[in-house]
């Protein structure tokens, strides 16, 4: 599955080849012959942003920057500035009230929103509370809610707290690339977020093995509560280079590395 278009209509992508050990030590292949019965960004990524993008209102727009405002990739060398000082329900908060604060807090959210812990109950209302605006937060729990039934989660190989079987282990990590600001203003920003990502069930007898996907966020920010809250955000695939040689890891490496490598705070 990936991400539907403007129209909030979904693509599902069938499954290729005739399944085995997807751990087996073979080489990856192109973006989709590796994909097994759901594609996994599909899991994770896909109706988030479709939630999301249906819950789209009022006026997003900020203030259009001028051409040449910034160069076409902005200088990514120290500047000073650290890009939080707290979290809050595990999530960095307190961005600055700048472009440079709205592109770190984009970097961040599109994290936590992609991220395993959106499929648990027990943190999908805190991350929901914490990175929205307050006036999206009861309709967007409820739509998660609906989504994310006890049968989706078990289609996924979860169970309805959100966690894999014994023996498994689910994995949804989010790496920011870069950002972009299309739109800025003292009240609200448009941020583009390239990512990459790894994601499915790292386990033995997985139909949903970790792969990686590679994708564009685009988060519609609001000024509020003295932070950048998000108030929609979309998702598109891509930019994408062409897949590597490398060899597959075995189902206990994948799990081993979540387990063991931790994530960071992005900052702009």
């Amino acid at each position: 599955m990936s991400l539907g278009d403007d129209t909030g209509q979904t693509r599902i992508r069938l499954p290729e080849g005739d399944g085995g050990d997807p751990y087996g030590g073979a080489r990856r292949g192109g973006r989709s012959s590796s994909r097994s019965l759901v594609t996994v960004v599909g899991v994770v990524v896909l109706l988030i942003a479709a939630i999301a993008f249906a819950n789209r209102g009022g006026d997003d727009s900020a203030t259009e920057e001028t051409a040449g405002d910034s160069p076409k990739a902005a200088a990514t060398a120290p500047s000073g500035e650290k890009p939080v000082g707290t979290k809050s329900a595990g999530i960095p908060s307190g961005f600055a009230h700048d472009r440079q604060g709205a592109e770190s807090a984009a970097a961040n959210y599109a994290v936590s929103l992609v991220s395993a812990d959106i499929l648990k109950p027990a943190r999908r209302s805190e991350i929901v509370r914490q990175v929205f605006v307050a006036d999206k937060h009861t309709s967007l729990e409820d739509r998660f809610n609906k989504a994310y039934t006890k049968e989706f989660l078990s289609n996924v190989g979860l169970d309805e707290n959100g966690n894999a079987v014994a023996g498994s282990t689910y994995v949804s990590r989010t790496m920011p690339i870069g950002t972009k600001v299309t739109n800025y203003s003292d009240t609200a920003a448009a941020v583009e977020v390239w990512c990459s990502g790894v994601f499915g069930t790292a386990g033995e007898k997985s139909t949903n093995p970790v792969s990686s996907d590679w994708f564009t966020m685009t988060l519609q920010l609001r000024w509020a509560d003295d932070d950048w809250k998000v108030d929609s955000f979309s998702q598109k695939d891509g930019p994408a280079p062409v897949p590597g040689d490398d060899k597959a890891s075995t189902a206990e490496e994948m799990a081993k590395a979540v387990q063991e490598y931790g994530g960071f705070t992005y900052a702009r």
